[in-house]
């Protein structure tokens, strides 16, 4: 059984150990945040302090982006981008796990206290009962002073997180 998490597609970029992840992981990826790598891209300010870190996680995003761009993914994420809240057909990335784009739509219920991806972040979080991966201590305490019903996760704590749902009948096939 695939475990689900929402999750920006930066992280990706930056947490390589996500794409290895010892079993079945779809990631729930907003469609704002496949945006957000083409700014990162272009931008001149840096991703990462260290200079060596911040190149290689740039060219991380930039493989994300051509994965992204391959004619078959584009055309599942397209399908995706026809109505909100639409999800594209899995895109596989490697044998345990499967990106699926959200058309994620911002809308006011969380956007007074959350910018608009954490907004999105929080939406598909409950629109798709998933937990969230995120590495932002910032937005991880909003979520819990506003009391938002999600369930985060730090993504340090990943691995964690894949064993937390482990039911007895997985636990039988490791």
């Amino acid at each position: 059984m695939n475990r689900r998490f929402v999750i920006e597609a930066v992280l990706v970029a930056v947490y390589g150990q996500l794409l290895v992840p010892g079993r079945p992981v779809e990631f729930l990826v907003p469609y704002s945040t496949i945006q957000e790598l083409y700014e990162m891209r272009d931008s001149d300010e840096p991703v990462m302090p260290e200079q060596d870190e911040d190149a290689h996680v740039k060219q991380k995003i930039k493989e994300l982006i051509d994965f992204f761009e391959e004619s078959f993914n584009r055309k599942k994420i397209e399908r995706a981008l026809q109505m909100p809240w639409k999800k594209s057909p899995p895109l596989l990335v490697n044998d345990d796990v499967t990106f699926t784009i959200v058309y994620a739509i911002d809308n006011a219920h969380y956007g007074e206290t959350f910018d608009p991806v954490e907004t999105e972040l929080i939406l598909t979080a409950l629109y798709e009962k998933a937990p969230i991966v995120t590495d932002q201590l910032e937005f991880l305490d909003k979520v819990i002073e506003a009391e938002v019903p999600v369930q985060t996760y730090d993504v340090e704590d990943f691995e964690f997180a894949l064993e937390e749902y482990i039911s007895a009948e997985d636990w039988k096939t490791l």
